[in-house]
């Protein structure tokens, strides 16, 4: 249970810092009071250019929270024919809100202008529908309910209290589950929503918009530094970002280039699905790398880790343990070899076939930053040394 809440510490330091912001503005009214107009004037476009940025980079949930945003803000600032209707439909708009946010936590971005982004625009259209068909034909139940005395009173909270409080549970599951900043910010989107339409916010609307705006552009920017420098397959920093962190290293550093051993082999034995949850596994040990070496994936089977201030005997025995740490890793396999035509027409099977247990070993090649060396010198002494590792046996860290 406890392996799936991924997102305990992504929602956890969002929450935190919308926190701290509000902490801070309510004890600075003196000088945002003197702003609001400004920024009164200025939401929509600034709503409107959140769209955009949120589109261009393919955060689509983002980019429909800020159109609902700015529909709402403009709704109720600009007197549109529909305004007064819509400020009659208190409940409709406190579950409308709740249940497109449970919406936006389910489903995945895609294009904005694509068809994806068609579908989601009528599935939002279709929960407005829905919503509302919901608190108009909601009082046969309760009617329903109310025959039964000893659940009378579960009544009075089925029309509106009992949807917020099942659309909340599953919006912060999935914020729990989905380590990832875009679902948390749908759920801090819920948090707003209902202090908001339970009068539960002291700061102007539009100062609170102006701020989730604010909240959405450092989830998209931060969100496209992890996709620009973070490997995607197994979570550690890119090649780029190894590129980006030498532009900072000083004179004394130790470099160690490592190479799954067999890799390519292992992958056409059990298939390239197998062998990325293997890189997975080993990428995992080499990330937890002590003595304050920091892991990269540099490409294909192939890490990197840099020891910053650090001689090549100190780099030495954390490798070491590195090395016997994936080494002694048992790797249970579901599904071992490709089966032949004739495995697979065989009618049975027997069960202990399934599963196999594998180790994987891995090379190392240590090279420290000589004096009046670049970067990609001692790189190359070090992928020079892996190649010593390799021609020695594999399996071990060379120098």
């Amino acid at each position: 249970m406890l392996q799936r809440i991924k997102g305990l510490k992504t929602l956890f330091i969002s929450l935190g810092t919308v926190a701290l912001v509000y902490f801070l503005m309510m004890k600075s009214q003196a000088f945002w009071l003197k702003q609001v107009v400004i920024v009164e004037q200025l939401l929509v476009v600034f709503l409107a250019v959140v769209i955009v940025f949120a589109s261009y980079f393919n955060r689509s949930r983002l980019a429909y929270l800020s159109l609902l945003w700015l529909l709402y803000y403009a709704s109720i600032t600009f007197s549109p024919p529909w305004s007064t209707w819509l400020l009659q439909q208190g409940d409709w708009l406190t579950l409308f809100g709740c249940s497109v946010l449970l919406l936006l936590s389910l489903i995945k971005d895609r294009g904005v202008i694509s068809i994806h982004g068609l579908y989601r625009l009528v599935a939002i259209a279709l929960v407005a529908i829905i919503s509302y068909a919901w608190l108009t034909m909601s009082e046969p139940i309760i009617i329903f309910v109310q025959t039964f005395p000893h659940i009378a009173g579960f009544s009075k909270v089925i029309r509106l209290e009992l949807p917020l409080a099942l659309c909340t549970m599953v919006i912060v599951w999935r914020a729990l589950i989905k380590a990832d900043l875009v679902t948390s910010a749908v759920a801090l989107s819920l948090l707003f929503w209902l202090c908001y339409q339970y009068q539960l916010i002291e700061l102007p609307l539009s100062l609170t918009l102006a701020l989730l705006s604010l909240y959405f552009v450092l989830v998209i920017v931060v969100d496209a530094y992890f996709l620009a420098y973070r490997d995607d397959l197994t979570g550690l920093p890119s090649r780029r970002a190894l590129n980006q962190l030498a532009l900072s290293l000083g004179r004394n550093y130790t470099l160690a280039m490592l190479d799954i051993d067999h890799f390519k082999k292992f992958n056409d034995t059990y298939g390239h699905d197998i062998g990325d949850q293997v890189l997975k596994l080993v990428a995992k040990k080499i990330g937890n790398v002590k003595g304050g070496g920091k892991a990269f994936r540099y490409g294909g089977e192939e890490f990197t880790i840099v020891f910053t201030g650090k001689t090549i005997e100190q780099a030495l025995t954390e490798l070491e343990a590195v090395r016997q740490a994936i080494e002694t890793y048992k790797i249970v396999i579901r599904q071992p070899q490709r089966k032949t035509k004739q495995q697979r027409n065989a009618k049975k099977v027997s069960k202990n076939s399934e599963f196999k247990t594998v180790n994987v070993t891995i090379s190392i090649g240590v090279a420290v930053r000589e004096s009046k060396q670049s970067f990609e010198q001692a790189l190359k002494c070090a992928d020079q040394a892996l190649y010593k590792a390799k021609n020695k046996g594999r399996n071990n860290v060379s120098v």
